[in-house]
């Protein structure tokens, strides 16, 4: 087994600035066969090396390692069930013909709400109009969640799979209204802290303005130099509408290292195949498995699977492989058929998101991983 090819292509990467830097962990079976860090964590405000223990804004991985498995631990509970409708929890969603729409339609993409909405700039119009410190505080993040509930469908439930931020805020909102704690705690009670995953989670900004916490941010990939918030962003959450609802959110939100993710993913594994379950095998594969009732998704519960042509995850991941992407250049993929995981965590967002280049590198990468492998 020899991953020369593979050290070549994340090196040229690298050279390419792809991204400044990344790290890989590829697991097969029992064994991690291969972990190395890549280039820099940082080049502004200086340039520092990435190591392998650097921690991850992971972005949209929240909402498979955070948002999705605490669905998965409420149904586990009896607090919820996948088809119930959002109305039940949540009176004025169902305004505008929303009434149809479940907790699964939300899940898997298929509920008919927009991808996405700026609602960080709608708050920052109100704080200019003269209420100060609403960024970033707990009544923009209830402003937010009133919003999502008066949102009209863009299309019909269950017909259409659109990628959507909004659905999985609206899960953030459902998971603390159901457990009566915040998304982080309930979050760092039942997932992280259990499975010993002392790099992972959300940074609340509350907390951190009051320095009641620290991020350390020598150890955190620094992401964009944000053109609104005028700084490198290092220790606080990159997506705008997260950082406008307080850094803690369904869709983005979540720090991680790449050994945390490889211990999760685990987990969940032996979930799937029924051996020291974390959430009965039943549910799990019920979240692993595509929504076949939607036409032309890939979805399954909060995780994609690769599509026909083009998956991010290249040419040899078994069609019964289930992953995530995220905007900030991160992503994982799990063969289930073959028992082999992939994590790649980059910052290709440092120090700009004008980078489109990991698009063509992700399923390049992916190929080589698989034929060093084999």
């Amino acid at each position: 087994m020899s991953f020369e090819a593979v050290e070549r292509e994340m090196d040229a990467a690298v050279s390419r600035r792809v991204f400044p830097g990344a790290v890989l962990l590829v697991r097969e079976g029992t064994r991690v066969c291969y972990q190395r860090a890549f280039g820099h964590r940082s080049l502004e405000p200086e340039v520092t090396p990435m190591a392998e223990g650097t921690i991850f804004d992971v972005s949209s991985l929240t909402k498979a390692f955070a948002t999705s498995v605490a669905m998965m631990l409420l149904v586990k509970d009896g607090k919820i069930r996948l088809d119930d409708r959002v109305s039940r929890f949540f009176h004025n969603f169902g305004v505008h013909g929303k009434t149809h729409v479940t907790f699964r339609h939300l899940l898997s993409h298929s509920s008919g709400l927009a991808a996405w909405r700026p609602y960080y700039k709608e708050i920052l119009q109100i704080e200019r109009r003269g209420r100060i410190n609403v960024l970033g505080s707990p009544g923009a993040k209830d402003y937010v969640y009133q919003t999502l509930q008066r949102e009209r469908l863009e299309g019909q439930p269950g017909k259409q799979a659109v990628y959507s931020d909004l659905g999985f805020m609206l899960l953030g909102n459902l998971i603390e209204e159901v457990s009566g704690m915040p998304l982080d705690r309930f979050c760092h009670e039942r997932i992280f802290r259990p499975l010993g995953l002392r790099s992972t989670g959300f940074v609340d900004l509350a907390l951190l303005r009051t320095r009641r916490v620290e991020a350390v941010t020598d150890m955190i990939a620094p992401t964009e130099r944000c053109p609104w918030r005028k700084k490198v962003l290092c220790g606080e959450v990159h997506d705008d509408n997260a950082y406008a609802m307080g850094g803690v959110a369904g869709h983005a939100g979540l720090f991680a290292s790449a050994k945390d993710l490889d211990t999760l993913l685990g987990r969940l594994k032996d979930s799937y195949h029924g051996v020291n379950p974390l959430v009965p095998q039943t549910l799990m594969r019920e979240f692993w498995t595509r929504e076949a009732s939607v036409p032309e998704s890939t979805w399954c519960l909060g995780w994609d699977t690769p599509s026909a042509t083009g998956s991010s995850a290249g040419a040899h991941f078994s069609p019964n492989s289930v992953g995530h992407l995220g905007f900030t250049g991160t992503s994982v993929w799990l063969d289930l058929e073959r028992d082999r995981h992939v994590i790649l965590l980059s910052n290709r967002v440092h120090p700009s998101r004008d980078n489109e280049a990991i698009r063509a590198f992700r399923p390049v990468i992916h190929d080589l991983i698989v034929e060093a492998l084999r």
